[in-house]
């Protein structure tokens, strides 16, 4: 074969997919024209809202999965994409770069939701490791004595019952913003609630009567569940699982875990373990994952976990640790 000839069918067959992927590219601007543009911040309120949202709109996240959300801050491109959004839905608290770039980013028209407005929010728990099991148990308030006021814990997406009122909220404002749409939105949030008051009655009837009710984890995340089944959480670390415990606060820790007996040493996906690590060998423990829910890690995408997924996954890490 002629050599221009060979030029000729590589640069046909070249144009061919060329054009063939514009075509792709238009058919996926067209399937796209008319929907609602809704911008989230992290994993959960993407999760929650594209249940929520179902065909009738595009639902992006803004922080990368792997990516742990405590300290990210918006690119020039996600401050375009918010400015752009019908819809922002962010939890609150957790995104603390929030209010400023709302305000750069001004539009009118935008509908923002704080899903965790309205649940009525704990103190976080910084290396408080004197209260007993009575203090997080049955819905009970901690009573607190510190002379500064406490951070606010933002993890309410991990308790599945708040996280039914966290959906309920996006649901809102996706009426808002496409009232046309209106009984779509409430027929798939039902539907998703469904399953979420289906994972919290798999949280109570295993958890009711674990033989301990205390659990030491890395991130002070797990404060609302805890509280919600009757548990203690321990922390290791405060809010931020970046934050480290001084060397009186690990022993603390270790002395709590040798005195309950604990055999299991929580720590997280998106955070270095070294410090459960270290606590699990000065007691013998062994260690295992208790997930965050942050953000979903290469490995939960490969698997194709999802929100009641991982909480499922959670749920036997708990239950086999309790009941150790």
């Amino acid at each position: 074969m002629k050599s221009w000839l060979k030029k000729s069918i590589v640069l046909g067959a070249a144009l061919s997919l060329i054009l063939a992927g514009c075509g792709n590219q238009a058919k996926e601007a067209a399937s796209n024209e008319g929907k609602l543009k809704v911008v989230t911040t992290f994993y959960p309120m993407y999760e929650f809202s594209k249940q929520v949202a179902g065909d009738h709109a595009e639902v992006v996240a803004l922080i990368p999965s792997g990516t742990e959300p405590h300290d990210w801050e918006p690119s020039a491109k996600d401050m375009a994409a918010i400015k752009d959004a019908d819809v922002f839905v962010y939890n609150g608290i957790v995104e603390g770069w929030v209010d400023s770039a709302l305000s750069s980013a001004a539009n009118e028209q935008r509908v923002v939701v704080e899903a965790s407005k309205g649940i009525t929010l704990m103190e976080g728990e910084e290396h408080d490791h004197e209260h007993g099991e009575e203090d997080h148990g049955h819905g009970e308030e901690e009573e607190h004595s510190h002379e500064e006021e406490s951070p606010l814990d933002p993890h309410v997406w991990l308790d599945p019952v708040l996280a039914q009122q966290e959906v309920r909220a996006i649901q809102a404002a996706l009426e808002q913003a496409d009232p046309g749409n209106k009984e779509d939105y409430k027929k798939n949030a039902d539907e998703y609630i469904a399953k979420l008051q289906e994972l919290d009655l798999a949280f109570k009837d295993a958890l009711t009567n674990a033989k301990h009710k205390e659990f030491v984890t890395q991130h002070a995340a797990f404060g609302y569940l805890a509280k919600q089944y009757g548990l203690t959480q321990i922390p290791i670390s405060g809010l931020s699982p970046e934050q480290e415990p001084s060397p009186d606060e690990m022993a603390e820790i270790v002395e709590f875990a040798k005195d309950h007996q604990v055999q299991t040493i929580f720590f997280e996906t998106l955070v270095d373990p070294k410090v459960a690590q270290v606590v699990a060998d000065e007691i013998g423990a062994a260690t295992a994952v208790l997930n965050p829910l942050e953000g979903l890690t290469a490995e939960d995408i490969k698997n194709n976990l999802d929100y009641i997924g991982v909480m499922t996954n959670n749920l036997e890490a708990l239950k086999k640790a309790l009941n150790e």
